[in-house]
């Protein structure tokens, strides 16, 4: 089944286009994922099937099945995405914040936070979202984070499960958006 015509941003690696890409299982397999059409992301994993795969199914995972609430994990998302000028994540995962009870006015504080790190403190996070947006910046930033830092965090988190995934989620998503910057990969 062919992917419907779609835009074909330039990166710095072609995107495969529908008589490219291959293993056909593994291209079935992260349609029946995403639900329709390949992304331009799954495009370019595509260049490696063995990368494809584990990304997928080490993705998902981050994504679907942590015990970490949503909101926290889309905000640390959305904080990686803003902190990297990761675009293309942030395209994806602000309607997935705001779903996730997330405010259009964080998601406003958030697109400033990589010029300004200082939003972390803006009055549209409660103290609960600035602990989380603050462990998102030093292990974005500096990847060190203070005791004070961490200690907020665990904090807020109330459990070694949810704190490991957390600081789980913020480093799987940096490496998200440093290969969506490295390779230009716009939103779609």
């Amino acid at each position: 089944m062919a992917d419907p015509p779609t835009r074909i941003a330039p990166t710095r690696l072609p995107q495969l286009g529908d008589d490219q890409v291959g293993p056909p299982e593994l291209v079935a397999a992260i349609r029946a994922r995403r639900g329709g059409p390949l992304l331009e992301l799954d495009r370019l994993l595509l260049h490696s099937p063995a990368f494809a795969t584990g990304w997928g199914e080490f993705m998902g995972r981050v994504r679907n099945a942590l015990s970490l609430p949503p909101l926290w994990r889309e905000l640390a998302m959305c904080g990686v995405a803003a902190l990297t000028g990761a675009d293309y994540e942030m395209h994806h995962h602000a309607p997935l914040l705001l779903k996730a009870g997330g405010s259009a006015a964080q998601l406003a504080a958030l697109h400033r936070l990589g010029q300004d790190t200082g939003a972390v403190r803006d009055p549209a996070f409660d103290p609960a979202a600035q602990a989380v947006l603050a462990l998102t910046l030093e292990m974005t930033r500096t990847v060190r984070v203070s005791d004070a830092t961490f200690a907020a965090a665990r904090a807020v988190l109330g459990s070694d499960q949810a704190m490991f995934e957390l600081v789980g989620v913020i480093a799987s998503y940096n490496m998200v958006a440093r290969i969506l910057v490295a390779l230009q990969l716009e939103p779609e």
